[in-house]
């Protein structure tokens, strides 16, 4: 099976993010992830049996507390992805921190440069097949200026079912 493991963006910050990738698929029609507004922990990865990791998210957030960060501004990773930029707070980097330090762990979990603990925070906005509107895709977005304040208070595991992403389990702070 296909997992992947994100802290989902809620509330008002969440909602704009969905709908500001619904109106971009509707004008540009250009696509985004088919998982809900959030920032990624761990990109997918393949494992038939995952009770491992899911004993240590239940664990951590047990002995955790959740942290705040910032989404203010867009950025972009050259031509191929827009996103909201997440402002990460100190407590909110040490937890990230430590959640990659005690996934590192499981044998069957590897963090990359994009993943690990240097990772850009950021939540998507568009990311797929979007060079050729790039320009009018970014003029587009950055109408819609926005500063939330959010809460790192979720871990989620999603997994790849029926040609979608399907929340498999969640772990409150």
């Amino acid at each position: 099976m296909r997992y992947v493991i994100v802290s989902v963006v809620k509330g008002e910050c969440g909602d704009f993010n969905n709908n500001l990738r619904k109106e971009v698929y509707e004008i540009f029609k250009a696509k985004s992830s088919k998982l809900p507004a959030h920032f990624t922990i761990k990109s997918p990865f393949e494992e038939e049996n995952i009770k491992e990791v899911e004993d240590v998210l239940e664990t951590f957030v047990k002995n955790n507390n959740k942290a705040n960060y910032i989404l203010n501004g867009y950025d972009h990773f050259d031509d191929r992805v827009i996103f909201m930029k997440v402002n990460m707070s100190d407590d909110g980097k040490r937890l990230h921190d430590k959640l990659i330090d005690e996934l590192s762990k499981i044998n069957y979990i590897n963090f990359n440069e994009k993943d690990g603990k240097n990772k850009i925070f950021h939540v998507t906005v568009s990311s797929k097949k979007i060079k050729n509107i790039y320009t009018d895709l970014w003029n587009y977005v950055n109408q819609f200026p926005f500063k939330f304040y959010c809460d790192f208070d979720n871990i989620c595991i999603y997994k790849w079912e029926d040609n979608t992403w399907k929340l498999h389990k969640e772990y409150l702070f």
